[in-house]
């Protein structure tokens, strides 16, 4: 007679059937059945990390990557509790991920029982579902439930599991049915396409602005761009996926926002926003008409008024609208905003990076630019929120293969480590750079030893500025002296060393070519300390106080100094497109 399935068998079971090929996390004595259980089930493993938020993070970052579903899991009380961080990322990000929250034995639930807290109600407001396991009979349709929720609505499913269940007997049953995991296109109705085309046919001036609901429309929006002679401008998390072989690209707005994307939003007469929740709304018209196009109806108009809220897939959209519009002849708003945008990129792109070779500490702007030339076409990028951003903004050149991971929504410090750990373990071939801050990196620095334990090949290059120098801009825009931002840190390379990495730190600007080189012919795990100029980022005169919070800047526009990389030439390219007299 064999042997009957316990819960935590069936639960790791499932797991398999809807595709998760790994579990990050840190044991404890209320997973212990469930690690066991993976232990003995073929086609899954535990990768161990040392602290559970680089396991949500990385646990993310696989899903933001392959769209498909990711776990990690948290022992009981504080085990659990320190997912929540990478948790709220991952489902700001939309990254379908399952979180297995273990919990104290069943019977001594609300006793203030050692080690007790209560996941099923602290992980409500970063998650879709979240429900505690009472008896295995529920186990089944409790985590069914929670898979399909998280890769349905595109976010995190917590599942609570008390330890003494999990290593309970399955009850018997029918054999367990299939579990959706394909997300459906959704095409909008007809008369939502028929106002739409409407809306773009009576406009003499469209431009349209990109997010991440554009990956995998690329073509679709060149088409619309080409039918109706708009600009393209993107945020931050759609420049990957919209910039790259693009005529029409005129930058990027926002904080870190360079060319003509500013002027192009606010001087058209339409603006589609396509598949982006930008947050920004100070950098966003409210004197021309806007349409929105989002898969997700809670995005629709939630930034600004709108004049037409289509919900739909941007692919299947433009599907439709595209070839029912008129070609628009009229090229002169599209030329004019071209010829902006190359203007705006040539007069600030060689600030930093020509001329460079005897200044220390080095340019960051320098850094960034010299990484862009030296990484794989296909290399996935990570990238530590802060000053990180600006320069995987300004100096990373998309091409279509190469992808940008980072905590764009939720602005967590720490993530850039924790998330190449997720996107190394997809493929182990494939170049992972992670651009990490000396904050961000010290914050979580044991998952470095995560990186050598496990053999992963990530290239962490680390902007060394001993500062926050994302804070301590915000302090200096505000009218307020820097104070608690600096960071008195060790020789980085020294303790990667020490770690059984490869480590060198570089203090002159003609050693960064060959130490990123170096890196990257490396075998395994290697780090590049490169001591950064902490005061590489020059400040618009025009820029107020009221226009700092948090991370973004939030009113008026903005251009920061330094230089944008090989997007000038990208830019002046695509002025050869515009017809000569």
């Amino acid at each position: 007679m064999a042997k009957r399935q316990t819960v935590a068998e069936q639960f790791i079971g499932t797991l398999v059937r809807s595709g998760v090929r790994r579990i990050y996390g840190v044991v404890g004595d209320s997973l212990n059945p469930v690690v066991d259980a993976i232990r003995r089930t073929a086609g899954i493993d535990w990768v161990h990390v040392r602290h559970e938020e680089a396991a949500a993070f990385a646990a993310g970052a696989e899903a933001q990557l392959t769209g498909a579903l990711a776990a990690c899991a948290g022992s009981c009380g504080p085990g659990n509790l320190h997912l929540i961080n990478g948790l709220y990322d991952a489902h700001r990000s939309m990254a379908p991920v399952l979180a297995l929250a273990s919990q104290i034995p069943s019977s001594e639930i609300g006793t203030a029982y050692f080690q007790e807290t209560h996941p099923d109600r602290l992980f409500r407001e970063c998650s879709h579902y979240c429900e505690l396991v009472s008896n295995p009979q529920q186990m089944p349709r409790v985590l069914q439930t929670a898979i399909q929720h998280a890769i349905g609505r595109g976010g995190v499913s917590v599942v609570a599991l008390p330890g003494d269940i999990a290593g309970q007997q399955a009850p018997e049953g029918p054999e367990p049915h299939a579990l959706g995991t394909a997300r459906p296109c959704v095409r909008p109705a007809d008369a939502e396409i028929d106002s739409l085309v409407e809306l773009v046919e009576g406009a003499r001036r469209v431009t349209l602005f990109c997010g991440r609901g554009t990956a995998g429309a690329h073509q679709e929006v060149m088409d619309l761009a080409a039918r109706v002679n708009a600009p393209v401008g993107h945020a931050l998390r759609g420049k990957e996926h919209i910039q790259y072989d693009n005529p029409y690209d005129v930058g990027m707005s926002g904080l870190l926002g360079y060319g003509a994307a500013y002027e192009a939003t606010h001087e058209c007469d339409l603006l589609l926003l396509l598949g982006t929740d930008f947050p920004y709304n100070a950098f966003l018209p409210d004197d021309v008409r806007i349409a929105q196009v989002d898969v997700r109806p809670e995005h629709l108009g939630r930034r600004c008024a709108l004049d037409l809220a289509v919900w739909g897939d941007v692919g299947e959209t433009l599907r439709c609208l595209t070839p029912r519009l008129t070609q628009k002849q009229d090229r002169s708003f599209l030329d004019r905003m071209l010829r902006k945008h190359a203007d705006a990129l040539e007069g600030v792109v060689n600030a930093y990076t020509r001329k460079v070779e005897k200044h220390t500490p080095i340019h960051p702007e320098y850094v960034a630019s010299v990484l862009d030339e030296e990484a794989d076409e296909d290399a996935v990028f990570t990238v530590d929120t802060g000053m990180c951003n600006v320069w995987a903004a300004r100096y990373l050149t998309p091409n279509g293969r190469r992808r940008v991971i980072g905590s764009f929504t939720h602005g967590s410090m720490a993530n850039a480590v924790p998330q190449a750990i997720g996107a190394q373990y997809l493929d182990r071939g494939r170049q992972v750079v992670s651009m990490s801050g000396d904050g961000g990196f010290s914050m979580l620095m044991g998952e470095f030893l995560t990186l050598v334990q496990q053999d992963l090949p990530v290239k962490v290059v680390l902007f060394n500025n001993s500062s926050l120098g994302m804070v301590e801009l915000e302090m200096l825009v505000a009218g307020l002296p820097p104070h608690g931002t600096a960071n008195r840190n060790p020789d980085f390379a020294a303790l990667a060393r020490a770690a059984g990495a490869w480590g060198r730190r570089v203090e002159k600007p003609k050693e960064v070519r060959g130490a990123l080189k170096a890196a990257f012919a490396h075998r395994g795990p290697a780090l590049v300390d490169v001591v950064t100029d902490p005061d590489a980022l020059s400040i618009p005169p025009k820029i107020k106080a009221e226009m700092v919070s948090g991370f973004a800047l939030s009113a008026g526009r903005m251009v920061l100094d330094g230089g944008v990389g090989r997007m000038v030439r990208m830019a002046r390219s695509n002025l050869r497109n515009i017809p000569r007299p």
